[in-house]
């Protein structure tokens, strides 16, 4: 390329984060205090610590500090596939015909396949430190789970990972890259726990969700000596990890005077667009830019755009503290669309209250026309892309279209969160036509608007 910018724009070893950043600390209008379902008051660390590790709950609970330093014991993890590449991507701009700038942070350059591990490692090694012997968590798609056995192989920990059903069977090939690594993985909701029985019996046939599946991980957690309940995303510590991936972009961006225009991320509980747009959004909040930011979330799933922002559970069995957020209501089973990682029936506090505030943009997208933008991006591109990935892919594009109908030169950057190796079944369904685009009713998701908690805060 004739352009003074690369294809591919690399940090060295030493360019890699040492911090990590809490945009909680820069912003004025702050979450809303996480409750303790039974007081209705906002949680202190012991009521925690039963169930998360003491450091992950500490850093769920810090508002105040701007930089959070990454211990080495973390960083020697991260050197194994940090920092990734931020792409420019030529081939796709050449393909629309569009004058803007668009770039990706690629996140799939791990075996787990996705982001999954900037959260997996600091997880395990806080369990490792505290003395544990074994961890418990839940995943959807599996990129998650896959990122926690590698962590545990690495640290030394056993671990249960409960994988939505519908997953299970979708994506069989993640469950073996878990079992080679040595977790124990369990389709749920499953016959292990209570509150995978208590499901079961009210509709034997579900297909899971990710809320079934963190209810029984927590009960494994809770009821097993020197075990801890890890997640993927949604909490704060979580997002707090994932700022790897937008300090890697911004000082990528910084080397070649660029600034962004509109930066796009897929949600599902909220950690990998968070952790992408944060440095970004500080900038933001302190007057320095005027970026557009996107998430794009599932038409089957909408808790952005079609959500409550009030307190709800994290879980089903309604075993979690209470977070406020845009919320579908705990009980809300989406459809079991291919997207996984995106079957959330919430979303992460901080871009809930983001969003609400009027600093985060949302839209939701079909899964065919999700699809249809993956296939033009990995034919471009050369990669091929996560379903949730996608998500992002199609807002980029419909952006990218926009600047090539108004001729404006606008700079986009979206996360390209992972990769769709282990999706090829949902691709199968694409070329075979098979694929359905299910939109929930008002009243499919009334059953779900029931389930949220009636509390003097929700009133």
């Amino acid at each position: 390329m004739k352009n003074k910018i690369p294809t591919r724009i690399y940090l060295n070893e030493d360019e890699m984060p040492k911090f990590w950043y809490n945009l909680r600390a820069d912003m004025k209008n702050k979450p809303d205090p996480i409750l303790h379902p039974g007081t209705l008051k906002p949680v202190v660390p012991a009521d925690m610590e039963p169930i998360f590790c003491k450091e992950s709950v500490r850093q769920e609970l810090d508002e105040t500090t701007r930089f959070i330093p990454i211990p080495e014991g973390i960083q020697d993890f991260y050197r194994a596939f940090r920092p990734s590449p931020l792409i420019r991507a030529y081939y796709l701009e050449k393909v629309l015909g569009t004058p803007a700038e668009i770039y990706y942070k690629f996140e799939g350059t791990n075996t787990s396949g996705s982001h999954k591990l900037n959260s997996a490692g600091p997880q395990t090694f806080f369990a490792k430190e505290e003395g544990l012997t074994s961890l418990a968590t839940e995943t959807g798609a599996g990129q998650w789970g896959t990122a926690m056995a590698m962590a545990c192989g690495f640290y030394g920990l056993d671990l249960t990972v409960y994988m939505v059903k519908v997953s299970s069977e979708q994506k069989p090939y993640r469950k073996a890259v878990m079992e080679t690594y040595g977790a124990k993985v369990i389709p749920s909701p499953s016959n292990t726990t209570d509150s995978g029985r208590k499901i079961l019996e009210g509709d034997p046939n579900t297909g899971g969700s990710l809320g079934c599946a963190i209810s029984e991980a927590i009960e494994t957690a809770a009821k097993t000596k020197g075990c801890r309940y890890v997640l993927g995303s949604v909490l704060n510590h979580v997002l707090l990890h994932q700022t790897v991936i937008g300090l890697e972009t911004k000082a990528a961006l910084d080397k070649y005077g660029i600034k962004p225009d509109i930066m796009i991320g897929c949600a599902g509980g909220g950690s990998n667009l968070g952790g992408l747009i944060s440095p970004f959004m500080g900038e933001k909040l302190a007057g320095k830019s005027d970026t557009r930011f996107i998430a794009v979330e599932p038409a089957s799933c909408p808790s952005f755009t079609r959500g409550r922002y009030v307190y709800d559970f994290g879980d089903t069995a309604k075993t979690t503290p209470l977070l406020r957020m845009q919320t579908l209501g705990n009980g809300y089973i989406p459809s079991a669309n291919h997207a996984g990682g995106l079957r959330y029936h919430g979303m992460n506090p901080v871009l809930s209250k983001l969003y609400k505030d009027g600093l985060l943009e949302a839209q939701a997208e079909t899964q065919t026309e999700v699809f249809e933008a993956a296939v033009k991006f990995m034919k471009a591109e050369g990669i091929l892309p996560a379903p949730e990935s996608s998500h992002a892919i199609k807002a980029a594009i419909d952006e990218a279209l926009l600047c090539k109908k108004t001729g404006e030169k606008k700079v986009i950057v979206f996360g390209l969160s992972g990769t769709g190796y282990f999706d090829l079944q949902a691709y199968m369904s694409y070329n075979a036509k098979t694929l359905s685009d299910k939109v929930p009713t008002d009243e499919d998701l009334q059953k779900g608007f029931d389930t949220i908690p009636d509390i003097p805060q929700n009133k």
